[in-house]
């Protein structure tokens, strides 16, 4: 019975499964990145993360079949990187990795606004829509980093590409504007794409997350 009903409460709020697996997935990168199948176990959790957002999709006002024209030819650069060690393929899946996660998130931001009433699951989908955010620039900021690199330094090894943890640190930083982190950008094209990343971050929580506050302190009839 236990796990029925923790099935069902799942199915009610795909938004907070998306969001424990965006959130694992950050916790769990660290280590798998300096292992020895780092890249082919960071791969297989990016499908992961695909399928979830992919399912997400479908409970919002964006197109399923949109979601799964671009997932599956992630699926099959994420494969490909991992059966044949396909390395340089990596910037041609973060690109689209990007796109994906932007349309996730503005489905989610379309899901949050199509009314006024405030759901629980609204309430996880405002978490998982700024993290959808948060790695989009992170797989842009990857794709950058292939056309030019050295375009980020950080305080440790400063010559040396930078990871993907290290990218998505500073792109939660940018996002949350807190403006901590020891990893910035060095060329005028790193700068531009940050400044956006900046500009979005506020709109998020100026427009959207100040919407869904106002709105669960509004008295219910």
């Amino acid at each position: 019975m236990r796990l029925l009903r923790l099935l069902v409460h799942t199915r009610r709020h795909p938004s907070a499964i998306l969001l424990m697996a965006q959130l694992l997935g950050m916790l769990l990168y660290p280590f798998l990145e300096k292992t020895q199948f780092g890249h082919v176990a960071f791969n297989a959790f990016g499908i992961v993360i695909l399928t979830f957002a992919t399912n997400m999709v479908r409970r919002t006002p964006g197109h399923t079949w949109i979601s799964v024209t671009m997932a599956l030819p992630i699926i099959a650069l994420l494969s490909a990187q991992m059966l044949f060690g396909l390395a340089y393929l990596q910037p041609w899946s973060s690109a689209l990795e990007s796109l994906f996660y932007f349309y996730a998130a503005g489905s989610l931001i379309a899901y949050m606004l199509e009314d006024r009433k405030v759901t629980r699951d609204e309430l996880f989908a405002a978490g998982a829509t700024f993290t959808l955010l948060a790695w989009g620039f992170t797989h842009l900021y990857i794709v950058v980093q292939a056309l030019v690199p050295g375009s980020f330094a950080a305080a440790v090894n400063p010559e040396l590409p930078r990871s993907w943890s290290e990218l998505n640190y500073l792109s939660f930083a940018l996002l949350s504007s807190t403006g901590i982190g020891d990893v910035i950008p060095l060329t005028v094209h790193a700068r531009a794409l940050t400044s956006i990343e900046m500009f979005v971050g506020v709109m998020y929580l100026a427009a959207v997350v100040a919407r869904l506050i106002g709105l669960t302190m509004q008295p219910h009839k």
